[in-house]
């Protein structure tokens, strides 16, 4: 990927963020979102489920359910007029049909959205959806399981989300990877299960960019699922694990305006990865001000100074964890004293992972390629000319910063 390429990434209209689009715009999207929800309300639903009765039954009241409601409205970038059609869009998920398989993963973004011990609203309404299949979490088995998939393919043909977690190998090692008695490679299975889903929504860094299964020499010849379906709408939620309130969030777009949300050039949706998480990072001010953890467990990381040099991928991660966080929004990594590992950023896991700032990156050629020989290359992108532009802000706000108490 040289230079040209990557600044395109970064200035295309496609990676703007438009949070006001007009009062004309926002009146028509209000009309068309009325009626989508007035056309779910004749459907059946497909669980029998009241979802006031679950909120009640976990402590939730209607008072928490609408401070969700509105906090979710804001999320999705839509004014604070659409609060109450959000909360009837939740009411109405369980009319939307989910199909979830599993390819080359740890199961890590369905560990991240069932485990939860004393459940939020996201956590609960991931539970009530509609989900026909899920290989994980279901009581079948074997054949039982595959005849479960193809009547929920039959029966919701066109209809389905389909939510792919993990990569496909593409690669020789393709035929390592096999799911059913026909020995179905995953690439195959998942063109088929996709053929006749409405939408895609690949979960996880692994299912969009590759992720881990990718890393260097990737043996299977892992990509993410842009790179082997072209037919269908795709919505990628990296990130390791995806965190579930995005989840959420693009499910109930799409119960709300039966469209897919507005992405960015990687088919990410905006509301989750329109900034970085270095804008609304807690410790921003530290950094501007030229505060960094130097080693792990000095007298920086005691004040929770910046972790720049310590390898935080902040400023390069495009992500709202910092927003979201996780664990029912209690922390995150660079909360609990852990800088960002760029883990929603193609590329992850080779050329984020390591505990040193980009400039300061002396990454080794990995056996049949896929990682940067030298750091001398990372200069030809354009992650890398802003890596280098933060470790000269770092140096002369460190330089500022000992001449300040030089001259104190």
């Amino acid at each position: 990927m040289n230079r040209e390429h990557l600044r395109s990434l970064f200035t295309t209209k496609s990676a703007r963020v438009e949070t006001n689009r007009g009062e004309a715009y926002y009146a028509r999207l209000y009309e068309q979102c009325k009626a989508r929800l007035e056309e779910l309300k004749k459907i059946e639903p497909l669980r029998k489920i009241s979802i006031k009765e679950i909120l009640e039954d976990e402590g939730v009241s209607r008072r928490d359910f609408l401070k969700w409601a509105s906090a979710t409205t804001a999320m999705l970038m839509l004014p604070s007029s659409f609060t109450p059609l959000v909360a009837e869009a939740a009411e109405l998920m369980t009319r939307v049909p989910v199909i979830w398989i599993e390819l080359q993963d740890c199961a890590g973004n369905s560990e991240a959205f069932i485990r939860s011990d004393g459940p939020k609203v996201d956590d609960i309404i991931l539970e009530i959806i509609s989900l026909e299949f899920q290989e994980t979490l279901m009581a079948a088995a074997g054949h039982q399981a595959e005849a479960q998939l193809e009547d929920a393919m039959e029966h919701f043909k066109g209809k389905y989300l389909l939510f792919v977690e993990g990569a496909i190998p593409v690669g020789p090692g393709r035929e390592w990877c096999t799911i059913g008695a026909s020995g179905e490679t995953f690439e195959e299975h998942l063109k088929r299960v996709a053929n006749d889903a409405a939408a895609i929504v690949a979960v996880g860094t692994c299912a969009t960019f590759g992720g881990v299964p990718a890393a260097a020499p990737n043996p299977t010849g892992a990509v993410g699922v842009m790179d082997v379906v072209n037919n269908k709408p795709i919505i990628n939620i990296p990130a390791c694990p995806a965190n579930p309130a995005n989840m959420v969030g693009v499910i109930l777009h799409y119960v709300l305006t039966g469209q897919i949300p507005e992405l960015d050039s990687l088919l990410r949706p905006k509301f989750a990865f329109g900034y970085r998480i270095h804008d609304n990072c807690e410790r921003r001010a530290h950094f501007d001000a030229g505060e960094f953890v130097e080693e792990w467990g000095d007298e920086g990381a005691k004040n929770n100074f910046c972790l720049y040099k310590m390898g935080c991928k902040g400023p390069m991660t495009f992500n709202n964890c910092s927003i979201v966080r996780y664990n029912e929004s209690v922390n995150w990594p660079i909360g609990s004293g852990h800088g960002c590992i760029g883990c929603s950023e193609p590329g992850f896991w080779d050329k984020y992972a390591y505990e040193r700032p980009m400039a300061d990156a002396n990454i080794k050629m990995a056996p049949g390629g896929g990682v940067e020989k030298s750091v001398d290359e990372f200069g030809l992108g354009l992650l890398t000319a802003a890596g280098v532009g933060i470790a000269i802000h770092a140096a002369a706000s460190a330089i500022a910063g000992k001449k300040s108490e030089g001259e104190e």
